[in-house]
Parts: structure tokens; C-alpha cells; sequence
């Protein structure tokens, strides 16, 4: 009886200290504008929200959601500041400086510790404009970790080769069920229960930056169209170009520089085809109207029909070109 009792006790005192929401309590100091967007995919759907900054960098916020999810930090600008996995009942803290890359640190659960931890590690390889060094350290760490849930989010956010489809599947089947939640894996190819869940974007128009001259008003709802999202470098871009060019005349190529900077961008589409339109996103994946796309990774893809409705926002090329050749048919 007395065991039955302190049972009934601990699942009481668990209950009480468990919560249906998650809180994050944030000090960034030199951030623009005394705002920080947050955003994340919770049960309902995207939460996209602007989060009021004091004049010492303080700032909270509390969202909801039952299984564990990303969520990016960006200042006004779109510039990164944190990405961190968040569940109902955690109390993050955010502290760092918005001017500094990778200075931004998350404390508040083990798994972003962990990935902290990694990152302080590797922190040569995030560096590096070169990914393949940090790619080979991320599939080392999943291969000798199927059972940790840092595993699934180093592969979905820090790795850049989705290139080739099947080893990523493999890396991902190999990590433990446990600890690959869908609301992670999700993000990374989007299984067929998350896309009709998912409410897709319908993007009527975006207004980019045109090669070679100014920015210019992008209309969707003429053609089926795919974007190819990509920042520098992209090892893989010569094999995807080729892809690309497969498809139909009827499906219009727009490629996408999404990074702030643009130095190298002249010389790297220097060999594309001619007909291609090049367009450049100086907010990033945070550019107003493609952050509807929720990149997780570059390059990215994402297909609309002729009404601007995204029906296809994800890594895989492959994918992307079936989804528009259907659309055409």
C-alpha cells in the first residue's frame, strides 16, 4: 500500500512540474531594431512570430508544442542567431552576442548541450566555407550514436550533402526510432502524413534581386515554376544543373543565390544555361516570402503551380522534378 502511495506521489509531483508549454528566456546584446523572429512547425502549424527586445537584449517567449521541434532565432535582417529543439515543460535560456557568429549559446536541456558541445568541437569545421570536413564528422557522430537524439538533428540542420538521396536515408534508418521523432524527421524529406498535414504557402510574387541589374517583382502564377535555393559553395550544383535541365521546356528554372553574400555569385553561375533567370535573396532563408519555404538546409527546392501554390518545399531535386513534371502533364 505505502508503494502505491509514494507511486501515486511521484506521478503527482511529476504532473505539477510538467508544463503545456515551453519557455525561452533570452540576453542578445547588439541586436538591430530590439526585435527577434521566432519560428517553428508546432502542432497547430507554423508559428511565425516577432518577439519585442529591451534595450539590454532581454527578451521571452513561450510557445507550445507536445513533440520536440526546431526553432530559429533570427534577428530583423534575417540574420541567424540560434536554432535550438524545444518540447512542452522546457525553460531555455539564450544568451550571446547578435553580431557574432556562432556566439549565440542555448543552455536549459541536455540535447542542445550536446549540440553545443558538438559545435564547440567543430567549430573549425562551421567555419569552413567547405562543408564536406563538418558533413564527415556529422555522419561519424550518427553512426556512433544511433541512439541519441542529436544524431537526428545534426543531420537535419548542420549537414549540407543531400545530393545523394540514399545514403542520407540510410544515415537517418539508422538511427534509433526513439530517436527520430517525426516532428524532426519531418523536416528533412517531409513524409507523406506531414504533407497532407502541412498547409502549403501559396506565393503569388517575390521581389529579388535580378543579376546583372536591380530587384524585381518574380510573378508565380503564370507557369509552373521550380526554385533552386542554394548559398556558396555547392559541391553538388554542376550534377542538380544537369538534373535540371532534363525537365520540360514548359517548367521555368528560377535559381536563387539565398545568402547575404553575394561576392562569388557572378563567377558561379558564370557556366549555368542561358535561359535560366538568376535571381539573389539578401535576407537568406529569412528573405520575406521565401521563409515561407522553411528551409532547413541549401540547396532547397520548391515547386509552384500556375496559381502560386507551393506544392513541393524540400531538399531533394529529384523530387522537386517529379512534382513539377507532374504539373505539366
Amino acid at each position: 500500500m505505502k508503494k502505491i502511495a509514494f507511486a501515486l506521489l511521484v506521478l503527482v509531483m511529476t504532473a505539477a512540474c510538467s508544463s503545456d508549454k515551453f519557455k525561452i528566456d533570452g540576453n542578445v546584446v547588439n541586436l538591430e531594431d530590439g526585435a527577434v523572429h521566432v519560428v517553428f512547425s508546432a502542432d497547430s502549424g507554423v508559428v511565425d512570430q516577432w518577439v519585442e527586445v529591451d534595450k539590454k537584449g532581454h527578451f521571452k517567449f513561450k510557445g507550445v508544442s507536445s513533440q520536440p521541434v526546431l526553432v530559429t532565432l533570427s534577428g530583423k535582417r534575417g540574420e541567424p542567431l540560434a536554432t535550438l529543439v524545444a518540447v512542452n515543460g522546457d525553460h531555455l535560456k539564450v544568451k550571446g552576442d547578435g553580431g557574432k557568429s556562432l556566439s549565440v549559446r542555448v543552455k536549459g536541456n541536455s540535447l542542445n548541450e550536446e549540440w553545443q558541445l558538438f559545435r564547440d568541437e567543430h567549430r573549425a569545421f562551421y567555419a569552413d566555407p567547405n562543408p564536406s570536413r563538418l558533413d564527415a564528422a556529422i555522419e561519424k557522430y550518427v553512426r556512433e550514436h544511433p541512439s541519441n537524439m542529436l544524431s537526428t538533428v545534426l543531420l537535419v540542420v548542420d549537414y549540407s550533402d543531400f545530393s545523394d538521396h540514399d545514403k542520407v536515408d540510410k544515415l537517418l534508418r539508422g538511427i534509433e526510432i526513439q530517436a527520430r521523432p517525426e516532428s524532426l524527421t519531418g523536416l528533412l524529406y517531409g513524409n507523406e502524413k506531414d504533407r497532407k498535414r502541412a498547409v502549403l504557402p501559396r506565393l503569388m510574387s517575390l521581389t529579388l534581386f535580378k543579376h546583372g541589374g536591380k530587384f524585381e517583382e518574380i510573378k508565380l502564377t503564370d507557369k509552373t515554376s521550380i526554385l533552386s535555393l542554394w548559398a556558396n559553395p555547392q559541391n553538388s550544383r554542376n550534377a542538380l544543373i544537369n538534373k535540371l535541365q532534363t525537365l520540360d521546356k514548359g517548367i521555368r528554372i528560377i535559381d536563387v543565390l539565398t545568402e547575404s553574400d553575394s561576392l562569388r555569385w557572378h563567377q558561379t553561375i558564370a557556366g549555368d544555361p542561358a535561359e535560366w533567370q538568376h535571381y539573389w535573396a539578401p535576407g537568406g532563408p529569412m528573405e520575406q516570402g521565401i521563409q515561407m519555404l522553411g528551409i532547413k538546409s541549401l540547396p532547397w527546392f520548391a515547386v509552384t503551380d500556375s496559381t502560386g501554390l507551393v506544392v513541393y518545399s524540400g531538399p531533394n531535386c529529384d523530387l522537386a522534378s517529379k512534382k513539377a513534371s507532374e504539373l505539366i502533364r
